[in-house]
């Protein structure tokens, strides 16, 4: 029986190596396309176990199943040759006890799997072709991010990609600012001038030999000139480029997920990520820290009263001047993590490292409120916006915990005890706690946390420009500046998606304009400590 499947590109080089192998071929399946869909048909030898559901009552042949593996047939497979509701006929049939007695089953109803034996046999798939891609990158300067300077006006070089050995691109087309530009062959080079600060869109595509054309990508292209002569009579230019063809230097993860640029040039402090570990270190008094390490025994401050303590727990005057050596080596010890995550992820380092301090003044352990967890202080609800907006993420960490079945639903299509045992394995991973370790904490957990905490935040940039585009309609980038859009952040991550989403729609649905001041002043009366956080990280 002749089995017609379809096949995804991720597994298109197996499927043909595998026929290479079964049946002698060579690349030439490929030819077996129409020439105007990207498919082809692979025929690999294999064999075939053939299955009968037959009745009880009669055991009349009701379908006929062939598969490639031993053992039953699995779900999906009964579902894809006998449909659905054979398959819950079959699922839903109690065991024939007749039959297990040895007597006649005619009064059992439902129906049973047969093993009816195994045969040589072929399978047919229809495999879906890669298709050709155009990557986007400049000429005439090497960007190095933040500032991404170039000394002369910049060229957009578009590079076609034909993933298929006996095809090519014959040319690549680019829109800019509403005018076409056509090039023959695989490259194609369009010079830009400069942009209106929000950028241009850039629309591009490619076209291949095979008879079809790749998808049409886009990118948003800033072009700004610098006033700074590089040459007599030559400005500078800033240039940047939102793009998932983007080949260039990294770009700031957020920026993407918003489509909005940060400002020209070096971005605000609080908004860096600085080239060196030595320009993330602090000093500040923490005296929340200090008590905790008084509290700890790390310090000794039986000189102070009280032990240098006050009664919630945090250090007197007295006590933070006995730990503040430690306080200091203390709150820099995980700047090195930091920096590192900040690189991975295209995250500003700073912001990091300023909401560890309004979080948990880089005590990671659980102290001041139950179930917040590590530097950035996890909560259940933040464990939810992870799992819900990471999607990366969550189809990396569920397998971990859960059958890939179950999680191939995605979190929303999960049970709702399911969806509380991921969010404990969350916790639990940023739970630095740990009674044995001398400090009471563990600190290599906690640097592993730190990516965690990582992937929480590019969670929430992406939850608060679903907001912002479900108020709008707009992107978040047309209608917010970059700086705002990490306040939206900054709030949403400590006051949650609600008091956020409301004082958005209010300013919205009174045309006032999307910033900050605008936004914060709509914040209901139990979200306003929200402002004074987010002020004291975004300076």
């Amino acid at each position: 029986m002749v089995q017609a499947k379809r096949v995804t590109n991720a597994v298109y080089i197996l499927i043909l190596l595998l026929s290479l192998t079964a049946t002698g071929g060579g690349y030439a399946v490929a030819q077996e396309s129409d020439g105007s869909t990207r498919q082809t048909t692979v025929v690999i030898e294999k064999t075939l176990y053939e299955w009968w559901l037959l009745r009880w009552t009669d055991n009349i042949l009701v379908c006929q199943i062939f598969v490639d593996h031993e053992g039953p047939p699995i779900a999906e497979e009964v579902i894809e040759e006998c449909g659905s509701d054979v398959y819950e006929q079959w699922l839903k049939t109690p065991p024939c006890e007749a039959a297990a007695a040895g007597e006649p089953t005619t009064f059992c109803p439902g129906l049973y799997a047969y093993f009816a034996g195994f045969q040589p046999g072929t399978i047919t798939s229809v495999v879906d072709l890669p298709t050709p891609s155009v990557w986007l990158n400049v000429s005439g300067c090497s960007l190095n991010p933040p500032e991404n300077f170039c000394p002369q006006q910049p060229k957009l070089v578009f590079t076609g990609e034909e993933p298929l050995p006996d095809q090519e691109i014959e040319a690549i087309h680019v829109v800019v600012g509403g005018v076409k530009v056509s090039c023959q062959g695989d490259t194609c080079e369009v010079p830009v001038r400069s942009t209106p600060l929000s950028g241009t869109e850039v629309d591009f595509w490619a076209d291949s030999t095979f008879g079809d054309s790749s998808e049409h990508f886009t990118a948003l292209v800033r072009v700004i000139e610098t006033g700074v002569p590089t040459n007599p009579g030559i400005n500078g230019w800033y240039v940047d480029v939102l793009s998932s063809q983007w080949l260039g230097g990294p770009v700031d993860s957020c920026s993407v997920i918003w489509e909005s640029f940060p400002p020209p040039g070096l971005p605000p402090s609080w908004l860096s990520t600085p080239s060196q570990t030595l320009l993330l270190t602090s000093v500040e008094p923490y005296q929340y820290l200090a008590g905790r390490l008084i509290s700890q025994g790390l310090v000794d401050a039986t000189e102070c009263a009280n032990n240098g303590l006050l009664v919630n727990g945090y250090a007197d005057a007295c006590g933070l001047s006995e730990a503040r050596p430690l306080v200091d080596q203390w709150q820099n010890q995980f700047d090195n993590r930091i920096l590192e995550v900040a690189r991975e992820t295209h995250l500003p380092a700073q912001v990091m490292k300023n909401i560890f301090a309004q979080e948990s003044q880089f005590w990671p352990g659980v102290f001041r409120v139950p179930q917040e967890y590590g530097l950035g202080q996890i909560t259940d609800m933040g464990a939810d916006t992870i799992l819900l907006w990471n999607e990366p993420f969550y189809e990396s960490f569920c397998p971990l915990i859960l059958s890939e079945t179950t999680c191939s639903q995605g979190y929303l299509g999960l049970e709702e005890e399911e969806q509380a045992i991921l969010r404990g394995a969350l916790a639990l991973e940023a739970n630095s706690d740990c009674p044995e370790c001398p400090s009471g904490v563990d600190l290599i957990h906690t640097d592993i946390s730190v990516m965690l905490f990582a992937q929480g935040i590019l969670a929430n940039c992406d939850q608060v420009g679903q907001t912002i585009y479900n108020a709008t309609q707009k992107t978040p980038g047309a209608v917010s500046s970059y700086e705002d859009l990490w306040r939206f952040t900054l709030a949403n991550y400590n006051g949650g998606s609600g008091c956020l989403a409301f004082a958005i729609f209010s300013t919205w649905g009174l045309r006032e304009p999307m910033d900050w001041a605008h936004v914060s002043s709509h914040l209901t009366q139990p979200c306003q400590g929200v402002i004074a956080y987010v002020e004291s990280i975004a300076q």
